[in-house]
């Protein structure tokens, strides 16, 4: 099944998003720092017709630039309440991987979504010294990779080897990686290939995580909370995710074995199946 892509105005910008039509509740699904709405269709196809699904595109609906500041995730909060607002997405169900996962804690905190239920991949809850700190582009430990990532391969092959080659990306699902290249590149007017979400925007995004320290606001969140885990993620090394579990009112932890950060894109079924059964009874 393919999705129908989609724009939606709201307010000083329009949105794009993915829209898969089913007869049950809405889910909402967004995607991770520098990736894109596509990622989810290996998931999101299956969830449908039981479920109806809207992946919007977080990336260049706003101008930003990563040394001024970076692109404010409470922004984006807004930015996704607003989509609500608008559509109108009454009551959805959220899921939202990495950086998607607490901009949607933040906007149903915050913003009156009235989510029905979350499920949080891997969110990005940081050390509550690392907010509001004043941060160059050099010394943010994900900003100053992704500004120096590379961009530019002759053809589908060269970016498809690149990637295998790549530890980032080893584990990823095959379909995932094809995903990734036919729809997270674009080719150019020199007929190379090039990132769909640049590395200044991903870097700009990255930036933007720091200003707003979203652990005060977990405990606003009423619904029922899962938190998902990779075993091999290395944010565990400095992201305590079994804390913040533990302050949502309903929230639950669970560990993925043989899975790092990128979870969907490296067990789709998985998640899939972990979707269908958390949600088929909210």
């Amino acid at each position: 099944m393919e999705p129908e892509l989609r724009e939606q105005n709201i307010g000083e910008v329009n949105l794009q998003y993915l829209f898969y039509e089913g007869t049950g509740p809405t889910i909402l699904m967004l995607h991770a720092t520098g990736f894109l709405p596509w990622l989810w269709h290996p998931i999101a196809k299956n969830l449908v017709p039981s479920f109806t699904v809207m992946a919007p595109y977080f990336c260049d609906h706003r101008v930003t630039e990563p040394e001024e500041g970076g692109l404010n995730w409470m922004t984006l909060a807004q930015d996704i309440a607003r989509f609500c607002e608008e559509l109108p997405v009454e009551a959805p169900l959220l899921v939202g991987h990495s950086m998607g996962a607490t901009v949607l804690t933040i906007a149903d905190a915050l913003y009156d979504i009235n989510a029905r239920g979350l499920i949080l991949i891997e969110p990005i809850f940081l050390p509550r010294d690392f907010y509001g700190i004043e941060l160059h582009i050099e010394d943010h430990p994900l900003a100053s990779k992704s500004i120096r990532r590379r961009n530019h391969w002759d053809d589908r092959e060269e970016a498809l080897g690149y990637l295998k080659s790549r530890p980032l990306f080893k584990e990823w699902d095959e379909e995932m990686l094809r995903i990734y290249i036919e729809h997270g590149m674009t080719f150019t007017e020199t007929e190379g290939l090039e990132l769909t979400c640049s590395p200044t925007r991903e870097a700009s995004l990255f930036m933007g995580g720091i200003h707003y320290d979203p652990w005060p606001i977990i405990p606003r969140i009423e619904c029922p909370v899962l938190v998902l885990e990779g075993e091999k993620s290395e944010n565990r090394s400095y992201i305590n995710l079994k804390k913040a579990t533990s302050l949502f009112p309903r929230g639950a932890h669970v560990l993925i074995p043989e899975a790092g950060h990128l979870i969907p894109m490296e067990q789709p079924g998985k998640i899939t199946d972990i979707i269908i059964n958390y949600f088929k009874d909210l």
